[in-house]
């Protein structure tokens, strides 16, 4: 069976640069490596962002895209420990776009058979985002109120399932008001669009509480009305940029109201956290979708074969969840 990949020959915004082709097949595996064949990949913003040569580290090209999925062990080199040929597995490391890859036993995880391969293939990247800025940046207690912008994303989308798993409450904003309806099913506590003034409706929506945790997916003003939301001495943190507007804070925010502003990318956690971390950050989230308690949406599969059309589906605005690619 041909090794299909999904390659970055040259960086554009036009995606002409995307090839689908044979690729040699991976060798065996050797010390402290797993091959495994993939099964579904989803397209994730900063697949998108690698493709346009504006993401935060990018890879020397040619090179094989994505950034998670999931799949099935076929060998495992010396040295594995707790894999074994057969197992289902997420996979989060570069280069997951291929029929099959080689890759660290520490870019993997198992999952449970019983888990759809449309939501294992989601579990590396969105929810371990959302579950560290809840836990990481402030120490809420059941019953606090959380709030953020791009709440239809797919991390937003993890925002609102695991805060309630958590017991915490969520404020959530997005650009249009189709979305809400959608939302509330899913557990949000508020959703409100972007047009609402938080600094004067904050604390009327979370019912007098205040908010001591934002996450800023989009910058610019979305950023500014976030940061107006908080308590005084809470904390803001950005973990993308899709309004492609840097932060705008006023420098009352931080000198009379000590507000704190930081950033995340799963990417430094991964390489600085112990293995057990993430063993244990991971068995968590793999628990949690068995249970029914994470909900990841599908907008839509396409075969790997059809990634450049899978690409421009994934660019548009209008989703309702994940593009995924599947081998």
């Amino acid at each position: 069976m041909p090794n299909l990949a999904v390659t970055l020959e040259s960086f554009g915004s036009s995606g002409e640069g995307v090839a689908v082709r044979e690729v040699s097949p991976p060798r065996s595996p050797g010390v402290g490596e797993v091959l495994v064949k993939m099964v579904t990949a989803p397209i994730n913003p900063a697949d998108l962002n690698t493709i346009e040569g504006k993401y935060g580290t990018l890879p020397k090209l040619p090179a094989v895209l994505g950034s998670e999925g999931t799949g099935v062990v076929e060998a495992v080199g010396s040295g594995v420990e707790g894999l074994s040929a057969g197992d289902r597995v997420g996979v989060l490391c570069r280069g997951t776009w291929a029929s099959r890859i080689l890759v660290s036993a520490t870019d993997v995880f198992p999952v449970s058979a019983d888990t759809a391969p449309e939501l294992a293939c989601q579990l590396g990247v969105n929810p371990p985002t959302a579950l560290l800025m809840l836990e990481k940046f402030v120490e809420l207690i059941p019953g606090e109120w959380v709030t953020q912008n791009a709440a239809n994303s797919g991390v937003g989308r993890s925002v609102i399932s695991i805060a309630a798993a958590l017991g915490l409450k969520t404020l959530n904003i997005v650009r249009r008001p189709e979305l809400i309806p959608e939302l509330e099913a899913l557990g949000a506590d508020r959703v409100v669009t972007e047009e609402t003034d938080l600094r004067r409706e904050g604390r009327t929506l979370t019912g007098g509480k205040p908010v001591r945790l934002a996450l800023n997916a989009v910058g610019g003003a979305s950023a500014l009305n976030l940061a107006n939301a908080l308590a005084d001495d809470a904390t803001l943190v950005t973990y993308g940029a899709m309004g492609r507007q840097p932060l705008k804070i006023p420098n009352g925010l931080l000198i009379f109201r000590g507000l704190r502003f930081s950033g995340f990318w799963l990417t430094r956690w991964k390489s600085s956290a112990a293995p057990e971390e993430r063993v244990a950050l991971y068995r968590r989230l793999t628990t949690w979708a068995e249970q029914g308690v994470l909900r990841l949406p599908v907008h839509r599969i396409y075969p790997a074969a059809d990634a450049p059309a899978a690409l421009t589906e994934a660019a548009r605005e209008k989703r309702s969840g994940k593009v995924l690619l599947q081998f």
